[in-house]
Order: structure tokens, then sequence, then C-alpha cells
């Protein structure tokens, strides 16, 4: 999967939960009409940012967290097909569940 990306600093990898293609009353939408999606799974963890003292801040996700992203947050990267979104922590709304 993603295991070869490890982000740097703050930043966290995130896999999009895709919607479903079919909505409520069984009209299909095309992929190129579908909004990006606004949630996600925490794949990994960067290496965490520093204090003024230098000491590391602990994240406030974790790794299998699924979580409310902002919708044009984050850089899109591609791995073997999947796509993953790297941002930093502060684009993360929020956690699901």
């Amino acid at each position: 999967m993603a295991s070869n990306i490890t982000p740097i600093g703050d930043r966290v990898l995130v896999k999009p939960l895709e919607e479903g293609e079919v909505k409520k009353g069984g009209i299909i939408i095309p992929d190129s009409a579908k909004e990006k999606p606004q949630e996600g799974e925490v794949v990994a963890l960067g290496t965490g940012k520093l204090d003024d003292e230098g000491k590391k801040i602990a994240f406030n996700v974790k790794k299998g967290d699924k979580v409310l992203i902002s919708k044009y947050g984050g850089t899109e990267v591609k791995v073997d097909g999947d796509s993953f979104l790297i941002m930093r922590e502060d684009d993360i709304l929020g956690i699901i569940g």
C-alpha cells in the first residue's frame, strides 16, 4: 500500500474514503461530477512538530483514525494506482466516531 511513504514534520498521510457511486434514487454520478471526499483514514504520521524548546508535540490523531478533512487541503499523491493526501495535521478538521 503506502508503506514506502513517511510524512515529515507535522504532516499526515490520509487515504480519502470514496462515497458510493449510486445516490438515493438510483442516480449514478460519473467520476468527473463527484465532489472531492471530505472523509479519510489516517495511514501514517510524520516525524512530529517541535515546540520552541525542541520537544516533540504529540499528534491528536493516530493511525487508523477516520477523519474529516478540509475540502481542498493537502497534496494529492498516487502510489501504485491508489490516491493519498499528504496534509498538515492542522488541515484535519476532526476525528469521526
